[in-house]
């Protein structure tokens, strides 16, 4: 028989793996410069650690917290709660605003992707400027996904998981629909009979190519300045198709 006392078992007990396990991950949330995937987290734990039911009793924690756990796309991340955001506005550095043209090539890109550039044209009616599409990609909100299988091999646009994450959507299946639309104000009841907000389906395009390794798409990018001379000027008459 041991003669060790009840008491000196619970004083040498260490803390419990799962407790552990989620002060590790909260601090390897806290810490990160952006939101992280299962895999990165797992890394940086025991091995053997269920990343998943950790991540769901920290949400479950946090869930009426000043700040939430956030799934965005595949990856986590804390975020303030959405219901203080009245709070935080006055600290909040306002970005430069987008303009009609952007505005509509970002929706067209949300709902179409993976879209080329002669795509997003066709739908606008207009021209799409080596401006508009630089200033979407510097805001992280769109990126070059892939090749379209056709002659040419133009590059192809998506959105990106900050464009989630601004807009506080978990995945694109999250995107408002028709009805969501309308009561907005963003579309108007006069529609064309027929007429359907597409629902993305990024990962399920055949005629799509990833990215071969060491191709960015910036030799597709580089001559679009030439079509701002050569090609239909930019302008704000084209109407942006859902």
């Amino acid at each position: 028989m041991s003669n060790e006392t009840p008491q000196d078992e619970t004083a040498q007990a260490p803390l419990p793996v799962d407790a552990a396990q989620i002060r590790m991950v909260e601090a390897v949330l806290f810490a990160a410069e952006e939101p992280l995937d299962i895999a990165n987290i797992k890394d940086k734990l025991p091995e053997g650690a269920d990343v998943p039911a950790l991540l769901a009793a920290i949400d479950e924690a946090y869930a009426t917290a000043g700040f939430n756990l956030q799934k965005v796309g595949n990856k986590y991340a804390f975020r303030s709660a959405p219901d203080l955001a009245h709070v935080l506005q006055k600290h909040v550095v306002q970005q430069r605003r987008l303009s009609r043209a952007a505005l509509e090539t970002l929706a067209i890109v949300a709902y179409h992707q993976p879209v080329t550039r002669a795509e997003i044209e066709d739908i606008r009616g207009v021209s799409v400027s080596k401006g508009t599409l630089d200033v979407l990609l510097e805001s992280a909100w769109l990126k070059i996904r892939g090749r379209r299988r056709v002659p040419g091999r133009p590059v192809t646009f998506g959105t990106s998981d900050g464009f989630l994450l601004h807009f506080g959507l978990e995945t694109l299946k999250d995107l408002p629909g028709l009805d969501e639309l309308k009561a907005a104000g963003l579309l108007d009841d006069r529609l064309p009979p027929g007429f359907a907000v597409p629902a993305p389906d990024p990962d399920s395009d055949p005629t799509e190519d990833a990215l071969a390794e060491g191709d960015d798409g910036s030799d597709e990018l580089e001559p679009l300045e030439m079509d701002l001379t050569e090609g239909a000027p930019e302008t704000e008459e084209g109407g942006a198709s859902a």
